[in-house]
């Protein structure tokens, strides 16, 4: 006996009883909203990625208004500005890239979750932080060396004029990035890669006070305390006493050194201290996930 299916109120081939329908615009919206909640979520689970939506126009209105001060304030230095300006640009990228240098290094075996097996192997976690900060100065040499060259070509602007002293911003820029690159290591080994966009922006935390483009006397009181607790202030304010007074300042070069020696030591700490957490806890072998 056949028995027909194609009744008046019978339901569509793949129809389930319940099931709302898979097409239309309330199926199309339904869908998207799932996919919005989806994403939200991971908000929720990496805070990372919250601070990250705030950080970056804040950081750009701080940076530049104080630019923009210091500017109409002192037009005088508007005659050496192309030169201070540039120097600073690449001073800066030195503490950006070896930053980034050692995290980049170190989510490169996250993304192709080689992790678990370098650390299957007798590699100590002293050595791969070794490595890291290797690979960190290779980098950031890479891609400083190129762009101080187009600065000759395009304008004529030498930083190499900045003599020995260049050696020594140089040296105090690349350990306080380092340091940021460590701690940075320890949050991806705690939280993934749901903690990847910190390494993309924590270095830039410290810019406004970093007295970059204009001298630390702009900032607030309180932002002054702050700045000269940090490497950075010390070797930029270094930086213009070289360029507009032709002096070396000794005592820049003494507190910038000895402030990266402290931050040196925490950020190797912070890294093998979560590393010992990620080793307990069975975080390793998972450090490709969210």
């Amino acid at each position: 006996m056949t028995v027909r299916t194609d009744r008046i109120g019978a339901r569509p081939p793949g129809a389930i009883a319940g099931r709302l329908p898979d097409t239309g615009p309330r199926a199309t919206a339904r869908r998207v909203g799932a996919m919005v909640l989806r994403y939200s979520f991971l908000f929720a689970k990496s805070w990372p990625r919250l601070v990250e939506l705030i950080y970056w126009p804040t950081v750009q209105v701080v940076l530049w208004g104080l630019i923009s001060q210091f500017f109409l304030h002192h037009s005088s230095w508007l005659v050496q500005a192309s030169g201070a300006l540039l120097a600073a640009a690449l001073l800066w990228d030195v503490l950006f890239r070896s930053e980034l240098g050692v995290a980049v290094s170190f989510m490169e075996e996250m993304w192709s979750r080689n992790l678990g097996s370098l650390f299957v192997a007798p590699l100590r976690p002293y050595e791969m932080a070794a490595a890291l900060l290797t690979m960190s100065l290779l980098r950031t040499l890479i891609g400083m060396v190129p762009a101080s060259v187009v600065a000759i070509l395009l304008y004529e602007y030498s930083i190499y004029d900045l003599g020995l002293p260049l050696l020594a911003f140089f040296v105090n820029l690349m350990v306080m990035g380092w340091a940021f690159g460590l701690v940075v290591c320890g949050l991806l080994f705690r939280w993934g890669l749901g903690a990847e966009s910190v390494a993309w922006f924590a270095i830039f935390a410290i810019a406004p006070i970093s007295g970059i483009y204009y001298p630390i006397s702009e900032l607030p009181s309180w932002a002054q305390a702050i700045a000269m607790a940090l490497p950075p202030a010390h070797v930029f304010e270094g930086m213009r006493a070289v360029m507009f007074q032709g002096v070396f300042r000794t005592d820049l070069f003494l507190y910038a050194s000895g402030l990266n020696a402290l931050y040196v030591t925490i950020g190797v700490v912070a890294f093998l201290y979560a590393f010992g957490v990620a080793r307990r806890r069975g975080l390793i072998l998972n450090s490709g996930a969210e």
